[in-house]
């Protein structure tokens, strides 16, 4: 009699296509943050232990469109060891399927995260060329964030990119998203697409799409906790967990991070649970099931002028500073306003997969309901915005080819409605008093898209195109005749005459492209595209509170009735390995219309205009070597000139906010199969201009961090880190502002100072 075994086969990942190796401060008003969660933490991974799940270093899958949602095959074995169909790759499959992408691909996993501490989004996204991601506000904030341009000037709001969870949008449907709501090391892998190759996902911007993979319980069976502590009051603790019964599987995580913050009222806190759940109803469908919380909330320091920041960058921005009778250093008040946002979304969301033969079918439902204040200085005030999204993803694919990266044909389609309830209150040092708005918000935006990726020889030929719809209906119900407004100096208050908000916009456009991709040798493969490109702007874009100054409150509205950016783009690239090499290097130039410019003025407040005009140009570089078997060393550089286009008022200035050279590089030394050492720096070698008139600019500079991963055994593992070596006091980032009237404008945002980090890992 045979003896029959059956077992789940380990993952194995293909040669990589990528170049990538791996003041204490008063608590947030209202929240509690609780050290507790330690304790929760660790009873949280005594229960799931004791289920006797047993881990693994297999892989999730992605669930964005152009992935198939399964659950791993099991591996069958006889006693004379005869295979069955191996287990699906599913990570090692988006690494395939993104390297045949003729365009700017990268898929970033956990192993490219290890040793480092207080990751945030900015962090896991640093090391993919041609991705910008600045630190803006410290600790789990939202980091200033953009692919190419779309999106650099989009603090404190974001938009410019498509921001997925297990292939669904954590955008709202006007565009907008909070990437605070995001904890990288949550996902397993994420998948990162720049420029036209994230209209395939149902994009509809500029910049690209990310999307964050998911941990399976067929994938990732077992139970794993982390903790980790550092400088300015940092904590986090994760916990996961997850199995496989039969044809069925579910994984559950949950996480808290709290942080005092390196500067003063620069606190956070985060939590998040998630969880999925898979089933194979039967051989040819498969479905999954996603659910998940999460609650943010951090206190923004403010912008400091140069020369403040230089003198002190761990204080809070103090407002104008009064000198001899005249004011200086013009900006909000963080002291006194005690700006934060506080934030929770809830998410749940289904995909369903079916395999007949060649023809695959894939269909995602998901809704999310964001409740989301935003405490801005008294120049902008209290904005409350409460609501809900729901998605609609379907896709059809035809493979005649099993065997391809990518099939023959393939057509998407993707519809994100809701509406929200927005609300606009005075702030008077910190408190909410009167209103003086009020809105309902609805978007809809719809995105086709089909594409054919056609073999000739070693060519691939992949012509597509794309249309997209988007509406943006705003009402405004406030019904007062006049809106009230304070002086947050004296507490004087009084009345304007209130006008109607109210508005209507809509925005299509048809986007075709064609590409080609020529494989010079296995994992060797040259490419080039032209691509159209259309975004329509958001409602933080089309509706912003007017009339405030650092010390009173708004008067009035701006509804601009702008245009939607579009792009025309041509791009070139290689990427591939060699022996001890591997590379990744595209070039772009992007001729772009009615660019949509956000700018800040003295008292904090945004404001969007369409630019007639503007030209980006880039080089995304990124690669790795292998220079003896213990010692290796890679980079990523991105160059970018974005400048404007005989702009009457900018003429063919560089565009505030974007540097033209980010280099980040690192030597790793292995000492043993144990223990590795890292050192790593991160450059901005020229001045970026603050201001679009480019009479005001952020200094160059550079930080250097050290990290350290020991592996005592399968289970148990630690790590320590050193950010900011040599405590540079720089300017992580800035305010972008239209024309810098004067120098001691207050625009810089303080990157941490030196900082030190440790953590241990276990697995059962």
């Amino acid at each position: 009699m045979s003896v029959v075994s059956i077992t789940r086969s380990p993952t194995t990942v293909p040669a990589l296509p990528l170049p990538m190796v791996p003041h204490a401060t008063a608590p947030l008003p209202g929240r509690a943050r609780p050290r507790a969660a330690l304790c929760a933490a660790v009873s949280a991974l005594a229960i799931t232990a004791a289920l006797g799940l047993v881990a693994t270093e297999a892989r999730a899958q992605s669930a964005a469109p152009g992935a198939t949602v399964t659950l791993d095959e099991l591996v069958v074995e006889a006693a004379g060891g005869q295979p069955g169909a191996p287990a699906t790759t599913t990570e090692g499959e988006a690494r395939r399927r993104l390297a045949a992408t003729p365009g700017g691909t990268a898929v970033v996993d956990q192993r490219q995260l290890e040793a480092r501490s207080d990751v945030s989004i900015a962090d896991s996204l640093n090391i993919v060329p041609g991705v910008i991601a600045n630190s803006f506000l410290g600790g789990n904030d939202q980091p200033k964030i953009h692919i190419r341009g779309s999106g650099q000037q989009t603090n404190p709001t974001e938009r410019g990119l498509l921001i997925l969870q297990d292939g669904l949008p954590l955008n709202r449907a006007d565009g907008s998203y909070i990437v605070g709501l995001i904890d990288p090391r949550m996902a397993d892998f994420f998948e990162v697409y720049r420029g036209y190759t994230a209209n395939r996902l149902g994009a509809t911007v500029l910049g690209g799409a990310i999307n964050f993979v998911s941990p399976t319980g067929s994938g990732s069976p077992g139970a794993q906790v982390s903790v980790e502590g550092g400088s300015y009051g940092y904590v986090r603790t994760q916990v996961q967990g997850g199995d496989r019964k039969g044809d069925y599987d579910a994984f559950v995580q949950y996480s808290y991070d709290q942080r005092d913050g390196y500067r003063t009222w620069n606190g956070s806190d985060r939590t998040i649970f998630s969880a999925n759940a898979g089933a194979r109803i039967n051989d040819n469908i498969s479905t999954r099931v996603f659910v998940g919380y999460t609650d943010l909330g951090f206190e923004i320091a403010g912008p400091l002028s140069w020369n403040r920041m230089k003198a002190d960058p761990t204080q809070a921005a103090p407002g104008p500073i009064t000198v001899n009778g005249v004011p200086t250093e013009p900006g909000p008040n963080a002291l006194r306003d005690k700006p934060l946002r506080d934030t929770q979304q809830a998410r749940v969301g289904s995909r369903t997969t079916a395999t007949y033969g060649e023809h695959v079918f894939d269909l995602a439902l998901g809704y999310t309901y964001t409740d989301d204040t935003f405490r801005f200085p008294v120049g902008t005030g209290y904005r409350i915005t409460d609501g809900g999204d729901f998605t609609t993803s379907a896709r059809y694919a035809y493979r005649p080819d099993k065997t391809a990266a990518l099939p023959l044909f393939e057509t998407t389609a993707m519809y994100v409605v809701g509406s929200a309830d927005r609300t606009w209150a005075n702030n008077y040092r910190s408190i909410r008093t009167t209103a003086f708005g009020s809105n309902e918000l609805e978007a809809q935006t719809l995105s086709v898209w089909s594409g054919f990726n056609v073999p000739v020889g070693a060519f691939t030929i992949s012509p597509a195109l794309s249309y997209m719809m988007a509406t943006r209906d705003n009402t405004d119900t406030f019904g007062a005749a006049r809106r009230p407004t304070i002086n947050a100096v004296s507490g004087a208050t009084g009345t304007v005459a209130a006008t109607n908000t109210s508005f209507s916009r809509s925005y299509d456009a048809f986007n075709p492209s064609l590409a080609f991709l020529y494989n010079l040798a296995p994992n060797n493969v040259v490419f080039a595209a032209v691509s159209r490109t259309y975004e329509a702007p958001t409602f933080d874009d089309l509706l912003e509170a007017t009339g405030g100054t650092p010390n009173t409150s708004p008067t009035g509205f701006a509804t601009p009735n702008l245009k939607g950016q579009s792009s025309i783009t041509a791009e070139t690239g290689t990427r591939g390995t060699w022996d001890r090499f591997a590379w990744d290097v595209v070039t772009y130039y992007s001729w772009i219309e009615d660019e949509l410019i956000r700018t800040t003025n003295i008292s904090g407040a945004l404001s969007t205009v369409n630019a007639d005009k503007t030209r980006h140009f880039g080089v995304e570089l990124g690669g790795s070597v292998r220079l003896t078997d213990a010692l290796t060393a890679r980079v990523t550089y991105t160059f970018q000139d974005f400048r404007f286009w005989n702009d009457p008022l900018y003429g063919d200035n560089r565009i505030a906010g974007a540097p033209r050279h980010v280099f980040l590089g690192a030597l790793r030394y292995t000492i043993n199969p144990q223990l590795w050492v890292e050192g790593e720096v991160q450059w901005v070698p020229d001045d970026v201009p603050v201001d679009n008139a480019n009479t005001l600019f952020s200094e160059a500079f550079a930080t250097v961090n050290m990290r350290a991963h020991y592996k005592y055994d399968a289970r148990w593992s630690g790590y320590a880190e050193v950010r900011n070596l040599f405590d540079a006091n720089y300017a992580a980032s800035t305010l972008t502002i239209g024309r810098a009237t004067r120098a001691d404008q207050a625009a810089f945002l303080p990157g941490d100072g030196r900082a030190v980090y440790g953590g241990i890992k276990a697995r059962f």
